[in-house]
Formats: structure tokens, C-alpha cells, sequence
């Protein structure tokens, strides 16, 4: 047999997938709890004891690999020249890597934009500006003032390459670990961000997940490949892409609701799909990330109903409003909690389908017809998505919830808003095993293997629904 062990370091629980990569199944699954606030090898250990006792004995594992959120995630800000050109180019090299962005800044650097970053207390720092053979001055000085300020993180550097050895330097010089990528936008309009991507999984694994015990745990042959983020992205591409072997999926979307956060993948060129449509702004990238830190189902439950309106959001609950308020402190007292009661499970679901439905609607690009000299023109700003043909939902909302095809129908297009360009006929499935990001992590020792695995995941969501309890929701 040919063994891997692939564990996810999660906030809450280290998740293990055991798979036979030649026979492409899953052997056993296991979860623990991650003990961060400790040491994660404790929760390693007890979810390895229990993936023994399911399997009467442990493999020899020929795989052991790893993605990690256990550290809070890559606590990012970026720092680019304009907000719409290199600013936004950094933000997508940073959320595709896995990466929690917290701040993002643009032009010259003033006195307080240096203490608000450090405020942030980020971990590392994407410092763009410029195309090759533009700008050099800001990136310059904002390098000068980086260097002199008392930031202890990694600094990434991906600007101008005219400018870009020599900002390195002095942030070297300075004492900073600065990290020198090709730039993020070479040239005016194009997106070359994936350097910068490989750019901060590489930090991450060399210095973030050395924290929390995660770094002994790699000493004991699990090597952490990547942020879980860049793990469930990997698997997205893979299945949309497919392997030599096997034919992809095709354009999809993947929503993951969690507890403090809901991220939305997309893997698609998202260009324009009708005659006549002019797209706006910068190419988007074919893989994207998006991540809502206020759409989580517990961290910020409250959040969500307030961006829906309390009223509506109770009607659709089937809820009073004083019954939703205080669920929503019993939520904020406990966010560990989990529904038990009808009332309980009809507030989650209008949550997740909340989340989902604000989620990707940010997502998703718009359309809207502007005037000009030669007259009305329709434009269209980020990702035409109307053309995906599956919508994939992971998370425990959607792969345990009651009523899955209820809140994935969330992404889908609505006509009372019709210019969101969301997906308009796809299939709908659930990732009912929580295998794409095993699929991420194995794409990189035996893609054709990673592709079986994962694609066994995918359950349509009626087919889901039917051999599982359902709410009592309407």
C-alpha cells in the first residue's frame, strides 16, 4: 500500500484524511482538537489515536503533508503605488496565497500610515509600486521608511524591477528579512502575481508555522506545504483543470463557510461573455480568492444579520426578532456552539445562505450600462462568472447542515438582481468528505491520484440531502 497521511491544522481541529494513493481511497478519516493556545502536537497526537482505532493499526505513511490556519492565518498588508493598478495586484498575489489581509496601502507612506501598519502587527509585509521601468521614487521611499521603522516581519518585495535589488538591500541592510519576487505588474495591465504568491507560501512555511508547535511537528516528517487557503485553491484548480489523464470540471466556484470567515475561489478567465461588453480595470486573475472576515458563522453572526437587515433576516429564520437577538448572544457567549434545537438549526441555515449569498455576490463582477460620447455602453467590472458550470460547497454549514442545496442556491443568479454576474445554471455539490484540501496538498506528489481522491468527494447536493435528516425550516 502507498500511504499518505494529509492533516489540516485548522483554528479549531487538526483534520487527518488517510488515503491509499494507488488504489485512490480514502482509508480512514480522524480529527482532533488543535490545542493552539498549547502545543498542536497534542491534538496531532490524539487525532492520530483516533484515526488508530478506526484502522486498527497505522500505515507506513510514504506521504505526510500538511496545510496549516492553526497560526491564525498569514496577517498580511500590502503596500502599492495606486490603489487601483499595483495596490490591487498585490491584494490578489495575497489573498490567492492564503493570506488574511488585514490593511492595504497606496502611494507615499506618511508618518501615520507607518504607525497604523504597525498597529496591524502584520506578518508580513507585499510591498509593490511601479511597472518595470515606471515609478522608482515611491517604492523608494516607502522601502527607506519601512527600513527604518521597528516592523519585525518579513518584507516581500515585488515592485518596479529598476528600483526592486536595490530596496532590498537597504531593508537587508536595516536588519529586515526582506524577500525580493519579480513584480506584480510589469507592465501596465498585466497581472503577474503568482511569483509573489510562491513568494509568501515560502515565508509562511519557513517562519509563520513555526509557531504553536507546528515546527515540531514538521520535525516529525509533516512537512507543511501551504496556508489551508492556497490548499483548498490548489484543489479547485485541480479539478477544474483536471490531470493528463483526466478531464476538469471546467469553470467552477467553490464557497467555504466557516466560523469567522467566508472565502470564495473561483476558477474561470471570467471575461466578458456577451458582444459588446467592455471590462473595466485590471484583468482579473483565472484562480481567485476573496475572503469576507465579517460573513462568519460565529465569530460574526451578528455581522451578518446586520448586512442583511435584522427584520428580513428574522422572516427568514422564522424567527422573532427578540428570539434572534438572544440566540445571537448565546452565539457570541459560546461561538463553539452547535445548533440543537429547530430554532437553533433554522438560524444556521439562514446564516450560511446569508453568507453565501453576500459572499458571492462580492465576489462575482457586475455589469452596468454607462453613458459615453459615442453612447450607452455596457460594463462590465471583475469576473463574469453566469458561465460556471459547477458551484462546489465545503465548510461544516454546507457539509453537515441539513440543508445544503438551500443555501448553495445562494450563489446563483437572481433576477431581482440582474447585474451581478453570478452563476446561472451550474451544478451544485458538496465537498462531503472535506477533500479539497487534501486534494491541494497530494496534487503536488501524484496529481492524477489528488484528482480521483477528490472528485470521489463530490456528492450532488440532492443526492446529499437525501441521506440526511432535514431541518424543519420551509
Amino acid at each position: 500500500m502507498s500511504a499518505a497521511l494529509l492533516i489540516d491544522f485548522g483554528s479549531t481541529y487538526t483534520k487527518l484524511r488517510a488515503v491509499d494513493v494507488e488504489a485512490r481511497r480514502v482509508l480512514a478519516t480522524a480529527q482532533g482538537p488543535s490545542t493552539v493556545a498549547s502545543d498542536v502536537t497534542i491534538g496531532l497526537d490524539l487525532a492520530l489515536a483516533a484515526l488508530e482505532r478506526k484502522l486498527g493499526s497505522l500505515p507506513k505513511f510514504a506521504h505526510r503533508l500538511a496545510s496549516s490556519s492553526a497560526a491564525g492565518g498569514l496577517r498580511m498588508v500590502t503596500i502599492g503605488l495606486v490603489k487601483e493598478l499595483t495596490a490591487e495586484a498585490a491584494r490578489q498575489a495575497a489573498l490567492g496565497a492564503g493570506a488574511k489581509l488585514v490593511g492595504a496601502f497606496a502611494y507615499r507612506l506618511t508618518p501615520s500610515d507607518l504607525s497604523a501598519i504597525e498597529a496591524l502587527a502584520p506578518d508580513i509585509i507585499l510591498l509593490a509600486g511601479g511597472t518595470d521601468g515606471g515609478n522608482a521614487e515611491v517604492v523608494r521611499q516607502n522601502g527607506a521608511r519601512l527600513s527604518a521603522s521597528a516592523l519585525p516581519c518579513a518584507i516581500i518585495v515585488a515592485c518596479n524591477r529598476d528600483v526592486a535589488e536595490e530596496v532590498v538591500a537597504g531593508l537587508s541592510a536595516a536588519g529586515k528579512n526582506a524577500v525580493l519576487t519579480r513584480n506584480v505588474m510589469p507592465a501596465f495591465g498585466v497581472l503577474e502575481i503568482d511569483p509573489a504568491r510562491d513568494a509568501i507560501r515560502e515565508v509562511f512555511i519557513s517562519r509563520i508555522v513555526h509557531a504553536k508547535g507546528i515546527d515540531r511537528a514538521a520535525a516529525e516528517g509533516d512537512a507543511v506545504l501551504m496556508p489551508t487557503p492556497a490548499a483548498v485553491m490548489e484543489g479547485a484548480r485541480l479539478l477544474s483543470e483536471g490531470t493528463a489523464k483526466h478531464a476538469g470540471l471546467g469553470d467552477l466556484l467553490v464557497v467555504d463557510i466557516g466560523g469567522a470567515t467566508t472565502d470564495v475561489h473561483s476558477v474561470a478567465v471570467g471575461a466578458p461573455r456577451r458582444d459588446g461588453v467592455v471590462q473595466y480595470g485590471l484583468p482579473e486573475p483565472f484562480v481567485k480568492r476573496t475572503v469576507e472576515g465579517d460573513l462568519g458563522m460565529r465569530h460574526n453572526a451578528r455581522a451578518i444579520v446586520e448586512a442583511a437587515g435584522a427584520s428580513v433576516f428574522a422572516t427568514r429564520a422564522g424567527l422573532t426578532e427578540a428570539a434572534l437577538n438572544a440566540m445571537l448572544d448565546a452565539i457570541e457567549a459560546d461561538v463553539e456552539r452547535l445548533p440543537a434545537t429547530p430554532e437553533e438549526i433554522a438560524l444556521d441555515e439562514a446564516l450560511a445562505w446569508t453568507a453565501v449569498r453576500i459572499a458571492v455576490g462580492r465576489h462575482a463582477g457586475t455589469s452596468e450600462i454607462v453613458q459615453t460620447v459615442q453612447g450607452p455602453v455596457t460594463m462590465q467590472r471583475g469576473k463574469d462568472l453566469s458561465g460556471v458550470t459547477t458551484v462546489i460547497g465545503t465548510g461544516g454549514p454546507l457539509a453537515h447542515g441539513a440543508t445544503p442545496s438551500s443555501v448553495l442556491r445562494a450563489a446563483l443568479a437572481d433576477p431581482a438582481d440582474p447585474y451581478s454576474l453570478r452563476p446561472l445554471r451550474p451544478t451544485l455539490c458538496i465537498d462531503a468528505d472535506y477533500l479539497l484540501y487534501a486534494g491541494g496538498l497530494l496534487s503536488a506528489i501524484d496529481p492524477d491520484a489528488a484528482f480521483e481522491i477528490a472528485r470521489t468527494s463530490l456528492r450532488p447536493v440532492e443526492e446529499r440531502e437525501a441521506h440526511e435528516p432535514r431541518s424543519q425550516i420551509g
